[in-house]
């Protein structure tokens, strides 16, 4: 008998311990709380879009140092940000204001 309390106690606090620490996990990193300017941010500020790390903000940047977006939808042309990605970012993307030699 014991043995049985002693497994079902085990196994109830791995339970509580999953359920606790369940959430937290799954919540992963915050969303922004404004929009980010993808013609100006960091990396720093780029990776707080969900789904974007450290070397897709450093891929944004150098696919931006050839020319500025010139609307957020040119996001997916970088390796890395497909259509489904896209969706989960494109409520907190800008562009600014394009220069006009740049929107040619």
């Amino acid at each position: 008998m014991t043995l049985r309390r002693f497994v079902a106690t085990g196994l109830a606090l791995a339970m509580a311990a999953l359920l606790v620490s369940g959430p937290a996990i799954a919540a992963g990193k915050p969303n922004p709380t404004a929009k980010v300017n993808i013609n100006t941010a960091t990396v720093e500020q780029l990776t707080t879009l969900p789904g974007v790390g450290p070397k897709l903000a450093a891929r944004i940047i150098e696919y931006r140092q050839k020319a500025p977006f010139r609307s957020p939808q040119e996001l997916m042309n970088v390796k890395g940000v497909g259509e489904k990605n896209f969706a989960k970012i494109e409520a907190w993307l800008s562009v600014g204001e394009v220069p006009k030699a740049a929107a040619k």
